[in-house]
């Protein structure tokens, strides 16, 4: 399953994720932090998703209510329901 997911309160204007049988396959991000971001990505690869929202969800960006971490929980959330 793919997702384009337009961020909100971040840096990051918009992320690609691709999750297959409970899997995160690939995530590309637009904007924000690049090294950082490749960083999470690399990590949370292989990954399943529910792990990935374990770890990531509620994680602030500074005096922020979110973060990209955050905002990427939320959305592979959404997929999830989906």
């Amino acid at each position: 399953m793919k997702k384009v997911y337009f961020t909100s309160g971040t840096c990051c204007q918009a992320f690609e994720i691709e999750t297959e049988d409970g899997v995160v396959k690939e995530v590309r991000f637009h904007g924000g932090c690049n090294g950082n971001l490749q960083g999470i990505c690399s990590l949370i690869r292989g990954m399943k998703v529910e792990d990935v929202v374990e770890r990531l969800k509620g994680i602030r960006c500074g005096a922020k209510p979110t973060s990209c971490p955050d905002q990427l929980a939320t959305a592979l959330m959404e997929m999830k329901e989906q």
